[in-house]
């Protein structure tokens, strides 16, 4: 028997249909059903397999006012998904929220009070968190294997037809605003808050006049500095990649980075089982359906046994601060 019920508040988030799969084939888990304020975006995707079989709710109160509901994933659009994660929240329910956490950070930080108080969880959908290859190389990082950090790189382009990057325009920072987050949640967690952020956000084609489509981003610290460079319109397959360098070592996640097997550590001496200079570490691969399920049992171990979170609620907040100082939002 399921141990607890969920439901989905939004299709329009690019990752709306694999976390519902996720759900789904959770042993558990019950899936209620899927609320979808827009009835031509409902119509759009329930036709897709995983849309297909599950119940539609036919307002917000009928999934809110479910108290038999303990937990909903938040999958509305970028503009939507705040709101719609707040209204969760003042539910009572607790919230597997897809990244990015809004633009307006202030009623952010109320929501997550909100939680706070109220003993509720939420847990931002960067997938990335539970990838092998990532998980390894943060261990790496905040354990001191690499030395003093002092530098991270991060190139995660895209390529999205114009009609997906109307749907990104209305944000500035464009298509840093929509994909940073997965960087600076591993560079934060390694590096803290930055003292210091600059940014270069460009149109560089005509598809989507004034649409941020070239984006590079520093972040300063103490003793480090981080470059994320984004871009929408890198031709596939793109070359995503993720580099951290320290004073006694360095670890290159190589291409793709997702499913993602292997890392090339240098180290200055051996240690810990590794040799001296370049060498290949194998880790397990894992594709985005994967990682889904690995962040979905993250999230029930906190809602269900009392887990403490693997990023917690300051955590959450700081990487949504750290995300709008580069995208133009604050100061």
């Amino acid at each position: 028997m399921a141990r607890i019920r969920m439901a989905q508040y939004g299709t329009g988030h690019g990752h709306a249909g694999g976390k519902l799969n996720s759900m789904l084939k959770h042993a558990d888990i019950e899936v209620a059903g899927v609320f979808e304020p827009s009835a031509d975006k409902a119509a759009s995707v329930r036709q897709q397999p995983a849309y297909q079989d599950v119940h539609w709710f036919t307002s917000e109160q009928e999934m809110l006012g479910d108290d038999s509901i303990v937990a909903i994933a938040s999958e509305g659009n970028n503009d939507e998904s705040l709101p719609q994660t707040e209204a969760i929240i003042n539910a009572g329910k607790h919230a597997w929220y897809d990244k990015p956490a809004g633009e307006d950070y202030p009623r952010w930080q109320g929501v997550v009070e909100t939680a706070r108080k109220s003993g509720l969880h939420i847990q931002l959908g960067y997938m990335l968190r539970y990838h092998p290859a990532f998980m390894q190389v943060a261990t790496w990082a905040r354990d001191g294997f690499l030395g003093n950090v002092f530098s991270i790189r991060a190139h995660m382009s895209t390529c999205i037809p114009p009609e997906s990057q109307k749907k990104i325009a209305q944000h500035p920072g464009g298509i840093h605003f929509d994909l940073a987050g997965h960087m600076l949640d591993q560079i934060v967690w390694m590096l803290g808050r930055p003292q210091k952020v600059t940014s270069f956000l460009r149109s560089d084609t005509d598809d989507v006049p004034g649409f941020v489509d070239n984006s590079l981003v520093v972040y300063e610290f103490e003793q480090a500095m981080a470059v994320i460079d984004i871009a929408a319109m890198e031709t596939r397959p793109m070359a995503r990649r993720f580099e951290v360098y320290g004073t006694k070592g360095s670890a290159i996640l190589l291409e793709p980075f997702e499913p993602g097997g292997r890392i090339r550590l240098a180290l200055e001496v051996a240690r810990d089982g590794y040799q001296e200079g370049e060498q290949l570490v194998e880790v397990e691969p894992m594709g985005r359906g994967e990682t889904y399920d690995r962040e979905l049992d993250a999230f029930l171990g906190v809602v269900l046994d009392g887990a403490a979170p693997d990023r917690g609620l300051d955590f959450e907040l700081l990487v949504q601060e750290t995300l709008l100082r580069g995208t133009g939002h604050l100061s």
